[in-house]
């Protein structure tokens, strides 16, 4: 498959530490790639790199071709490039359909202007959004939930309304950051089961961070493991248990 995402010889730097250290990677088109590592092993950090939350010390980073390191994250997002947080970012005093209405861009609603010379435009743009919406919340199992405050949903109902908002902007590659950090069995099922369609099916790219060996395994393959900021190894699941330095800097040996 074609690299969808190119990062070459990365580094970013905190006060002389380098978090990524000349980090080179790829992430092929249509598949769902797994990221591991130590914690402290630059994870986060390259993902915000790559989102453009932060701006790179040096290196490269193509996404379609095209170079976008250091582009602020507005025009990440517009190429298709999205991403959730390892802590959901809901907006706790909005309701979970809400949430989502919010996220399309150039609304002509949000426009100074939109709601007076164009009011019968506004409206049908609003219907346009709030249909997309409810037909995401029905395929992340949210919809009977639509009218709840999204302060109110389980650590687990949080992360599949991170997806859905990542779904209405018709994403060609996510970046997830740990989707099954405190999410219940029942949960992670349906989690799992709606990436994979929307990989398999709809042809989305995910590149996705965790620490749960057992999701990596069932999820992701490749899996590309990050130590100390470098790219250490990559492979197929089992061939990264078996893998030396992968047992040395990170899983400690629980798999010898």
């Amino acid at each position: 498959m074609a690299p969808l995402l190119q990062v070459q010889e990365l580094v970013k730097s905190f006060d002389g530490v380098k978090a990524l250290n000349r980090c080179s990677l790829q992430v092929s088109e249509g598949a769902i790639t797994g990221l591991i590592g130590p914690n402290g092993a630059g994870k986060t950090t390259l993902f915000n790199v790559v989102t453009g939350f932060l701006k790179p010390t040096a290196g490269r980073i193509f996404f379609q071709g095209q170079r976008i390191e250091g582009l602020p994250p507005h025009r990440v997002f517009r190429k298709g490039v999205v991403r959730t947080f390892q802590v959901p970012r809901e907006l706790k005093s909005m309701t979970v359909l809400e949430n989502l209405m919010l996220v399309p861009s150039d609304q002509l609603g949000e426009n100074l202007w939109g709601p007076w010379f164009l009011p019968i435009l506004v409206r049908r743009q609003e219907r346009a959004i709030q249909d997309k919406a409810l037909e995401v919340l029905e395929f992340v199992n949210l919809y009977h939930l639509r009218h709840e405050f999204a302060g109110n949903l389980s650590s687990g109902q949080k992360k599949l309304l991170e997806l859905a908002r990542t779904l209405m902007c018709d994403p060609q590659m996510v970046l997830l950051d740990e989707p099954g950090a405190g999410v219940n069995p029942t949960l992670m099922k349906q989690l799992v089961a709606s990436i994979e369609e929307l990989c398999y099916e709809k042809g989305i790219t995910f590149f996705i961070i965790e620490h749960d060996m057992d999701l990596v395994t069932r999820l992701c393959n490749p899996v590309i493991v990050l130590s100390e900021g470098e790219k250490i190894a990559e492979g197929e699941p089992e061939e990264i248990k078996a893998d030396e330095r992968v047992l040395e800097a990170y899983l400690g040996g629980q798999y010898r």
